[in-house]
């Protein structure tokens, strides 16, 4: 997560959702039909030889292919699945855009202002604050300095005290001091013994901080490093939390179309690597002139590189996974475009939102997207017994009459949503395994979408310098 020195280019202001370019129906639809610049598995090259060779069309590969062809390289990315976005993508059902796992997108990220172009994203923000459930009624947190009044009217809710929310104000404005670098190398923590160092109560840490970030790390027992802790208050103190109007997977296809059409191969599966040389599942070997740049999970990674990953600092734990539902309504509770947070102990959901009132593509005119998400993936139990426990539990948040009106539109069950990113961690570690290999993704800096541009790029220059 340590960002090295490159051009910093000024967060936008998107405080206002009036500033925001507004989405063009049917935007989604529009855009997913464009030419595709992925091919077909029987066109990779006739003579099995590549410049170079990326493995994964996720955030990092495509971050990686696209600095390489940037500097004159030929890559060809190597995709298992049948798109491009890895574990970012979008499912259009009935004509909703479903992500695949709710995903907000910062726009403070530097690596991605970069790498996207934030303007054709059409980046829609949502309310800086959330609503919280705790007492049987919603209760409002907010952003002190983006609704001021929101804010001062919240002071006597029950969700932690005054001196908690004045403190939220303060460690907001701590968090801009200084660079990133120096950030990221403070001593470091878990989240949860940095909020108490701070003098937050355990009574705010409990009904907001424990939702907030368990929806961002999946985890509300807040064991994530006090550093990415850190760093994503001041993503969120910089820029906006947002979606784009084509769903989380617009991200992975505006990178892919940088790329030559013929550069992307579908549906190629890669068993193993070794050194320039990688086997496909159905035995096709390939070569690679300059290099391989493994982009895909740690786990997936460690398999096809096997003792190679082992020079390099990789967690064990499988990581920490999720499950998201998707709904159809009739009507939101609310037109505001809100984060609706479980602040108690107990229930299967911890966050809750309406994507459709923050952008309106994501559903069809008049119609309302329910995404829910849980903390884990609940493996012992069925689909039906996961959704009716997620009916229940927002039955009483919502009204039982307005649930069950509710259409169940799918769910996903992600068992690998994130490395594990407890202390001790390394946000930057080796991308240059020797031979030929390199190797980037969310488990080589932070496990966010600003850490998986990055490492594609720190991969790219390092194959680039021949290190």
């Amino acid at each position: 997560m340590a960002l090295a020195s490159h051009r910093r280019v000024g967060a936008p202001s998107l405080s206002s959702r009036s500033r925001l370019p507004q989405p063009r129906t049917p935007l989604h639809l529009r855009q997913r039909a464009a030419p595709s610049p992925a091919t077909a598995l029987a066109a990779l090259p006739a003579n099995k030889e590549a410049d170079v060779i990326v493995i994964g069309a996720g955030i990092a590969g495509l971050s990686a292919a696209v600095e390489l062809q940037k500097a004159g390289a030929s890559p060809l990315v190597l995709e298992a699945s049948d798109g491009v976005g890895g574990r970012s993508r979008t499912d259009v059902v009935d004509g909703f855009l479903l992500d695949r796992g709710f995903q907000i997108f910062l726009t403070g990220y530097p690596e991605c202002q970069t790498a996207l172009d934030y303007e054709a994203l059409q980046l829609q923000p949502f309310y800086a604050g959330a609503l919280v459930w705790s007492g049987g009624a919603f209760h409002r947190v907010a952003d002190p300095l983006r609704h001021f009044t929101d804010g001062l009217a919240s002071l006597p809710n029950p969700i932690g005290s005054v001196g908690d929310k004045i403190n939220v104000g303060i460690f907001r404005l701590k968090c801009l001091l200084g660079s990133l670098d120096e950030m990221l190398a403070r001593p470091e923590t878990t989240t949860l013994e940095r909020l108490r160092a701070e003098g937050f109560s355990e009574s705010i840490i409990d009904q907001f901080f424990r939702p907030f970030l368990g929806g961002i790390f999946f985890d509300r027992q807040l064991r994530v490093s006090s550093r990415l802790f850190e760093f994503v208050m001041r993503m969120l103190a910089t820029g906006a939390n947002c979606l784009p109007a084509a769903g989380i997977g617009a991200m992975g296809t505006q990178l892919a179309a940088k790329l030559p059409k013929d550069a992307v191969c579908l549906g190629a599966r890669v068993d193993s690597v070794s050194g320039k040389s990688v086997r496909l599942a159905d035995g096709t070997a390939l070569t690679a002139r300059r290099g391989v740049v493994v982009a895909v999970e740690g786990p997936e990674a460690g398999r096809m590189l096997g003792g190679a990953m082992q020079s390099t600092p990789s967690k064990p734990e499988p990581g920490v996974g999720t499950c998201c539902l998707y709904f159809k309504a009739a009507k939101p509770p609310s037109p505001e475009p809100i984060l609706y947070l479980n602040g108690q102990e107990g229930g299967i959901v911890n966050n809750c939102c309406f994507p459709s009132t923050v952008a309106p593509s994501y559903a069809p005119p008049g119609q309302t997207l329910v995404s829910v998400s849980t903390i884990g993936t609940h493996d012992d139990l069925s689909d039906a017994a996961l959704e009716a426990a997620v009916r229940q539990q927002l039955a009483g948040w919502f009204g039982a009459g307005e649930v069950a009106g509710w259409s169940h539109l799918r769910t996903y069950r992600i068992p690998f949503a994130q490395p594990n990113q407890a202390p001790p961690t390394n946000f930057s570690r080796p991308v240059a395994l020797g031979g030929g290999v390199y190797v980037c993704g969310d488990h080589r800096d932070s496990a966010t979408f600003d850490g998986a541009v990055k490492s594609g790029r720190r991969a790219a220059a390092a194959l680039l310098a021949g290190k």
